[in-house]
């Protein structure tokens, strides 16, 4: 792909990562900022929201960061196991072991005495099955992709997200994993429209000149 659409990509993926975290973290933190709301305070509203933006924007680097390479690993992984096959296995273990070690390790570090695994299950599960719908949709460009794209969206969005996971501020923990996954599932779905346009651009290019020639 040309640096012309990387450079697209990237500046719309940082665009969608400040307007999701704009939007959303006045959601997951309305307690803190709904009094700006109830008083009309439209500066102190405006300072948040673009507060909330730029927070946003360091999320979506760090899913772009996580996305190349994940691209890296993945060709690294087919070349190493010589083919899907095996490492499409060594990655769904992966995969289990992610998903195990999100409620097991964050119950261990955080659970008050006598409070259940429901809460940290629950967690996990609708965000493996916001994983799945995802990776489901991803299949419907390639059948192939399934795996290698629920790997992508389940481990490079958890090791995205240890800095929110770690403080266990849960408003904190729902924003970034939230705009992480909005990052990520547009990456994954977009790369190949930019490839394309890629493609395009440079036969159109290699046209015009042997045209000229």
């Amino acid at each position: 792909m040309t640096s012309r659409y990387w450079v697209r990509l990237f500046v719309t993926t940082l665009f969608l990562g400040g307007l999701t975290s704009g939007v959303l973290g006045f959601i997951f933190r309305w307690d803190e900022f709904s009094t700006h709301f109830v008083n009309v305070e439209i500066s102190e509203i405006i300072t948040a929201f673009l507060w909330l933006v730029g927070v946003g924007f360091i999320f979506s680097v760090i899913s772009q960061m996580g996305f190349f390479s994940y691209l890296t690993i993945h060709r690294f992984g087919l070349g190493i196991f010589k083919g899907p096959s095996l490492w499409n296995g060594v990655q769904w273990v992966i995969i289990g072991v992610a998903l195990f070690d999100l409620v097991y390790l964050r119950y261990n570090a955080f659970a008050d005495e006598g409070e259940g695994l429901s809460s940290y299950v629950t967690f996990a599960a609708i965000f493996a099955v916001i994983c799945v719908m995802i990776a489901l949709v991803k299949r419907q460009q390639a059948r192939h992709t399934f795996t290698s794209a629920f790997f992508f969206m389940v481990v490079a969005t958890l090791v995205e997200a240890l800095p929110a996971f770690r403080s266990n501020e849960m408003s904190y923990v729902y924003l970034m994993v939230s705009t992480l996954i909005i990052c990520n599932g547009y990456q994954l779905l977009r790369l190949p429209h930019y490839i394309e346009l890629s493609k395009k651009a440079t036969k159109e290019r290699l046209d015009r000149k042997a045209a000229q020639a």
